[in-house]
């Protein structure tokens, strides 16, 4: 179950960063983002990493080439892509759309796919290689919005990788933008889905009025119990039997849960058990879920923006660790369910009353499930990826436990789901003895607030 970490080094020739401009003249205004996309949450970079294998039919083309013009095309059409934030009036965010463009490199590694093995998931060996932080490019203002690197392997396969300011867009965003610029490198005149800005769509209503709770923001003392110093990555990956197994202990009433659901109870209980916070403190799961579907009307085919809020389920330490796994599974249930179309306004009233407020990671258990988004899908003309999702777990300010979902197939054929997850290095060992007891149907773990002691 438990994946380790790759050993794997190599050497990686970089060409100079670049920018790349859009291919035709692109309209030079102001446009502002989203309420949402205006979150402080949101104002960091995010990194995206896609393996592809090498292709006979492709053979004598040139991946970097290809990309490169079709990234250049691409920005016709998404231009502000091309453009830079700025900060107005209360740091709301203003996008300038200058045309000047984003940073490409072309790279060239001395390493196969191969090589890799079954390493393909966060945290990715030599990730700084693969994707270089041009100095002075990560800022969220006044700072190109997209770095992208194309690394050639040495088997003609090659790696794309990007980093994002991600007040641009979300995971569902990315890959759009991701998946028109494979449709040009495949030979299209234009996207199949045309991008849509509108951020009107998700601003506040006027005058801004809130109607619900929103204790993910939660002006909480930061008495955090968790020991949060040495957080690692680390990934495990969970077959589909395994998957079935957690299923089978779902309570009857609770058989329309969704893997989701089940997941996240799962490991949020044992994260909970492995960190021993105080069993009379509040613990909190708090993640992302997207609401094009939850207006009315729905967003527009093509939306691009930042269109998520975060629901989260609040409980005791004691109950959800000493209640059975059905507990955990009937709160995160109701936090989804909670995400209504009332719900997603009075959120984003919250945010512009409340001046942007940042989620509150007191106690906090974090996951992110981007196995529906269609990373992998994107084609660049050598089929899709063997990979693609997070290149690293957690980029944000302030660590807490995090963790992604990702489909994945392993060496042996198995397919199933790769956690990726950031915890203290202290609280690995339980946590997976935890994680395993619960799989098998017997929880075991150890109430007690003994303090934890490493054994690694």
């Amino acid at each position: 179950m438990a994946l380790s970490p790759s050993s794997l080094t190599f050497t990686v020739q970089r060409c100079e960063p670049e920018l790349l401009t859009p291919t035709k003249p692109t309209p030079h205004e102001l446009k502002q983002l989203s309420d949402l996309d205006d979150q402080e949450y949101f104002r960091f970079q995010i990194e995206v990493i896609q393996f592809y294998r090498c292709d006979p039919p492709m053979q004598g083309k040139d991946p970097v080439k290809i990309i490169r013009e079709a990234l250049a095309q691409a920005l016709v059409f998404y231009y502000p892509f091309a453009g830079r934030l700025r900060e107005g009036p209360g740091r709301k965010l203003i996008l300038e759309c200058t045309g000047e463009g984003v940073i490409f490199i072309e790279a060239d590694a001395d390493v196969t796919l191969e090589q890799f093995g079954d390493a393909l998931y966060p945290p990715i060996p030599c990730m700084d290689k693969l994707l270089y932080d041009v100095p002075g490019s990560g800022e969220i203002l006044h700072c190109p919005l997209l770095l992208i690197q194309v690394t050639r392997l040495r088997c003609g396969g090659f790696i794309f990788a990007l980093r994002q300011n991600h007040t641009m867009s979300d995971s569902i965003g990315i890959a759009q933008f991701m998946s028109a610029v494979g449709e040009l490198a495949r030979g299209y005149c234009t996207p199949s889905i045309p991008p849509v800005w509108q951020r009107d769509l998700l601003s506040a209503r006027n005058p801004p009025k809130v109607t619900c709770k929103h204790h993910q923001f939660d002006e909480l003392p930061n008495t955090n119990d968790y020991p949060l110093q040495n957080m690692v990555p680390f990934s495990f990956f969970l077959d589909s039997t395994e998957v079935n197994a957690v299923h089978k202990q779902v309570p009857s009433h609770l058989n329309q849960c969704s893997t989701f659901d089940i997941l996240t109870a799962c490991i949020w209980r044992c994260i909970t058990i492995a960190l021993k916070p105080n069993l009379e403190s509040q613990v909190r799961v708090i993640f992302p879920v997207n609401v094009r579907g939850k207006l009315s009307p729905s967003l527009p085919t093509g939306y691009y923006g930042n269109a998520v809020v975060f629901a989260v389920a609040i409980t005791m330490a004691r109950k959800l660790c000493e209640n059975p796994l059905g507990y955990a599974i009937e709160l995160v249930k109701t936090a989804k369910a909670n995400v209504t179309m009332e719900y997603v306004q009075s959120y984003i009233d919250f945010v512009v009353i409340k001046d942007k407020p940042d989620v509150n990671r007191v106690q906090c258990y974090s996951p992110t499930d981007v196995t529906r988004v269609g990373f992998e899908e994107v084609d660049f003309g050598w089929g899709k990826a063997i990979y693609g999702w997070l290149a690293n777990l957690w980029n944000g300010p302030n660590p807490m436990p995090a963790s992604s979902y990702t489909s994945f197939s392993n060496g042996k054929g198995k397919n199933g789901i790769v956690v990726s997850i950031l915890l203290p290095k202290v609280t690995r060992e339980i946590f997976m003895k935890e994680l395993e007891g619960t799989l098998k149907g017997h929880a075991i773990g150890d109430l007690s607030t003994t303090p934890i002691k490493s054994s690694l």
